[in-house]
């Protein structure tokens, strides 16, 4: 008899200590974007391994959505709210979810943006350093090149503080470090194919450049493979941007060209969570919080290479 006591007590207090986990997962919902572009996808993927890492481990319970426009994830919003969601992250590319992430706050939810200013009182926002990223960059291509030479610049308009960030914290630090070198900018598009197009336009129109200041990893993949489809060896550099593992290993396999990417990693939305569960735990968090850029080389991109990771 004693021994069944103590069994039942046993598995009264075993389902104690789960009903305690349980209570304490938060309940999370985390709204990323369709895949438009490898950088996107990259976000998705890793979104949804955290989630799972999140889950196995107790700490939350989670939906995932992907939607393609803003009013698309207003609906997912109020979705995830009427499940019971605690925290949101979201993570969209456009404008107009001010309206929308404001009342999921004003209902009592912790909301942590990613990448984007969304205008709402109370939010939390992660995000990479664009300018920081111009900034490494210029110094990369310095040292391989010397302070004299023509770079040819890369920017994508369309991108909007994206790129004019990238771009002013390259042409201030070149300005500062090398004012002698020549930049011609051509405008560009964030895919391997704008970048293929663009650069072989580019190597007709100049017969001497000595690097190429990219601010994409999918960019930089394309004006790679038109510097090697012309025979091209004037170019002693190339920069990239993002956290593209097709790009890395361009990075370890290249020796001809110095290849470096400002890291602008979409392993960022990881942050995000931690954002939001620490929030919803009761820690004090800073409403903002800005990751540096980092340039993977040849010297440091094993550090970054994922085998497991074929989407971005």
């Amino acid at each position: 008899m004693k021994k069944i006591l103590a069994l039942v007590l046993a598995l009264v207090l075993c389902l104690g200590v789960m009903a305690v986990a349980q209570a304490d997962a938060v309940k999370l919902g985390v709204l990323v974007p369709a895949v438009t572009h490898g950088w996107v996808g990259g976000i998705t993927y890793n979104a949804d391994q955290y989630c799972q890492e999140l889950a196995a481990a107790g700490k939350i319970e989670y939906k995932l959505y992907t939607s393609s426009n803003a009013e698309e994830m207003t609906a997912q919003i109020d979705e995830a709210m009427l499940w019971g969601a605690q925290a949101l992250v979201i993570a969209p590319q456009w404008t107009g979810m001010e309206v929308a992430a404001q009342g999921a706050i004003d209902a009592g939810l912790t909301v942590v943006a990613f990448d984007m200013d969304i205008p709402a009182e109370g939010i939390y926002k992660v995000t990479g350093d664009n300018e920081s990223m111009g900034v490494a960059s210029a110094k990369f291509i310095v040292d391989k090149i010397g302070t004299e030479g023509t770079v040819v610049a890369l920017p994508v308009p369309p991108s909007g503080s994206v790129s004019e960030l990238r771009m002013k914290g390259f042409n201030e630090t070149m300005a500062e470090i090398a004012p002698n070198v020549q930049i011609v900018e051509y405008a560009t598009a964030f895919t391997r194919e704008d970048g293929l197009k663009d650069m072989a336009d580019i190597l007709t129109a100049n017969a001497k450049i000595d690097a190429v200041y990219s601010l994409d990893d999918e960019t930089s993949i394309g004006a790679l493979q038109a510097i090697s489809d012309a025979g091209r060896t004037d170019i002693k550099a190339i920069t990239g941007g993002g956290g593209c593992q097709e790009y890395f290993g361009m990075i370890k396999e290249n020796t001809e060209i110095a290849v470096c990417s400002a890291l602008y990693s979409p392993l960022m939305i990881k942050d995000c969570m931690d954002v939001a569960i620490a929030v919803v735990g009761g820690e004090t968090v800073d409403a903002v919080k800005v990751i540096p850029s980092q340039i993977v080389s040849a010297e440091n991109v094993d550090e970054y290479l994922d085998p497991a990771n074929t989407v971005y």
